[in-house]
């Protein structure tokens, strides 16, 4: 028998898919190309080049106990720009906080804060560790393993990982530096990459169409609760690091708290795609076993998927807020803070709020995303004629 040609709708499937991952991965270029509007280099007189610490003076840097303060002298020959292979005494400075102090040693390499006039460099300093080379090397590990394990699918997920990237770093960043609502921008920018991951992921499929919405409605009911229950709170936005700095950095009309919501449901987003894709998937399996399962049977096998996930995946949550602030639940209960009291301080509280809001939202994406799999996986279930009973033909013998 020869072989039956691949069928025209195949064919368009497989065309559909690589049109949505060229186009996806177009646009991830042109956004890795285009200006954030934020990139003035500061000043045309400041240069940032990396450099090799040849050599450093701790003779006026002073120990206070764990407190260490004071200025380390290093001299270092500059590797790029057009400083190249000459050497320059810069100064490190350190202001005694351990999250934000450095000490360099000989064949470290930093990153410099020159301030030039001209060709002559007027002043020099260490700003911190070059990092950029240990996290390619981790970038390459990572693409590798990825690639090797997951082959083509690996690679669209690869694809996902920098469209994300990209589109945090070239939307959302620069969209609230410039003083649009946080939570309308993010919102926008989750929703394209919930659309754009699934669909990368699963390809153009009822598959990744019921992922999407699931998470889609999973997000807006996290946005909805988060507008809620922030007022009776009373958490204020300047719990997020940094954010008091950059309201006194150039920015102060930016709505630190608006900020704080937009990334409550931003923190959940990926938990919720993965949630949504883990039901759409097992339901997309379980019709392919079954075409003939009632929809309420379908309906109820992702709703037991979902159970299942869902436990687990709020406990991820917990942990994931958990462990980046364990020192400071470690330091309240080391002062003997009553735990009742420790719910209520400021920062506490806020983590409460992002855990519980971001819960609240993967319980729900379950149900969601199996009514709404339900429905659309519905148009594959073959509903078996019901059998008519025929006469048994006249057995005539020759």
């Amino acid at each position: 028998m020869s072989k039956l040609p691949v069928s025209i709708p195949a064919r368009l499937h497989l065309s559909k898919d690589v049109i949505l991952t060229s186009a996806i991965a177009l646009v991830s270029i042109i956004l890795a190309l285009v200006p954030t509007g934020f990139e003035k280099e500061s000043f045309a007189e400041v240069h940032r080049p990396q450099a090799l610490v040849l050599s450093v003076n701790d003779t006026y840097v002073k120990q206070f106990g764990l407190v260490r303060e004071g200025m380390q002298l290093v001299h270092v020959r500059i590797l790029e720009g057009p400083f190249a292979g000459k050497e320059v005494d810069a100064t490190n400075y350190i202001v005694g906080k351990l999250e934000l102090d450095k000490v360099f040693r000989p064949g470290d390499k930093a990153i410099m804060v020159l301030t030039v006039d001209g060709d002559a460099i007027k002043s020099a300093i260490a700003y911190d560790q070059y990092r950029l080379d240990v996290v390619l090397v981790l970038l390459i590990l990572f693409v590798l393993l990825l690639i090797g394990f997951a082959g083509w699918i690996g690679a669209r997920a690869l694809l996902s990982f920098g469209w994300a990237a990209l589109l945090i770093w070239k939307g959302l960043i620069p969209g609230m530096l410039h003083g649009w609502d946080p939570i309308v921008l993010s919102l926008g920018i989750v929703s394209g990459l919930i659309v754009g991951i699934t669909f990368l992921v699963a390809g153009i499929s009822r598959k990744a169409v019921v992922a999407a919405l699931g998470a889609l409605l999973g997000i807006l009911l996290t946005c909805i609760l988060a507008l809620v229950f922030y007022g009776p709170f009373h958490v204020h936005g300047a719990v997020l690091p940094f954010s008091e700095t950059l309201l006194y950095s150039g920015f102060p009309q930016l709505d630190l708290t608006r900020i704080y919501l937009a990334g409550i449901f931003i923190s959940a987003s990926g938990a919720l795609m993965d949630l949504s894709m883990d039901i759409s998937a097992a339901m997309q399996e379980v019709i392919e076993k079954k075409p003939d399962i009632r929809l309420r049977e379908l309906i109820g096998s992702g709703l037991a998927v979902g159970r299942v996930v869902t436990g687990t995946m709020v406990t991820t949550l917990l942990l994931a807020y958990a462990g980046g602030y364990s020192a400071m639940l470690m330091l309240f209960m080391g002062q003997g803070i009553p735990f009742v009291n420790i719910v209520s301080i400021n920062y506490v509280a806020a983590e409460i709020l992002k855990t519980m809001v971001g819960s609240f939202g993967l319980v729900t994406v379950a149900p969601f995303t199996a009514i709404v799999g339900g429905f659309i996986h519905a148009k594959k279930i073959h509903h078996p004629k019901e059998n008519v009973v025929r006469p048994a033909p006249d057995l005539v013998s020759d």
